[in-house]
């Protein structure tokens, strides 16, 4: 049987999409951009960097959604560029420079959405959390080289120094997926700290 048809609203389009879809997907299959930085078409949806927020309206409430785990319902309404919507993302973009304000991804959305770089205090981890390497390691390459630490309030990301010293020279496809510089960083810092050396073979 054929996928259920559902049908609703995007920026005042109607649109049709398949039901088990995001709202992501389904605006992106219109060609109706929403910016993300921790979503990747190979991967389960996270919902982590929420930069991808919309306005949803459903008979007549209106909530704010994370568009990349948010699963399109019959006639509701989605605003990609209300005020409200904007303005949030605008803060989360702000933050988000507070740990990389170099990334080169970071600062064509700060543009898009008149963000300031230097709104927060700066806490230059580099990193965004975003996840994708961490992810793309765990359900694409299968090598579960990098993992999350939490460092209190600081989650960050490693390399898991058994497993990397045998599997990252030879594949590193995380590298590109990062929006900033941070995982070639932390793999250069993981390699000079606890790679094993490894014993010639005899």
């Amino acid at each position: 049987s054929k996928m259920s048809e559902i049908q609703f609203e995007i920026d005042g389009k109607q649109v049709k999409a398949t039901e088990g879809m995001t709202v992501l997907e389904a605006a992106q299959n219109e060609g109706i951009y929403i910016p993300t930085l921790c979503h990747h078409e190979k991967l389960e949806p996270f919902g982590g960097c929420r930069v991808c927020i919309v306005e949803v309206e459903v008979r007549g409430w209106t909530k704010l959604v994370v568009s990349c785990v948010y699963p399109v319902e019959e006639n509701i309404i989605v605003r990609t560029r209300s005020e409200k919507v904007d303005r949030i993302r605008k803060t989360i973009i702000e933050l988000l420079m507070a740990h990389a304000p170099d990334s080169p991804e970071l600062m064509k959305m700060a543009k898009e959405y008149g963000a300031v770089a230097d709104r927060y205090e700066k806490d230059p981890s580099f990193c965004v959390h975003c996840g994708l390497c961490v992810r793309y390691c765990a359900e694409v390459a299968q090598k579960h080289a990098l993992g999350f630490v939490d460092r209190g309030i600081n989650k960050e990301i490693s390399f898991i120094p058994e497993i990397a010293a045998v599997e990252c020279n030879d594949c590193k496809e995380c590298f590109p997926l990062c929006p900033t510089s941070y995982l070639q960083a932390a793999f250069v810092l993981a390699q000079s700290l606890s790679f094993p050396e490894t014993e010639p073979k005899k």
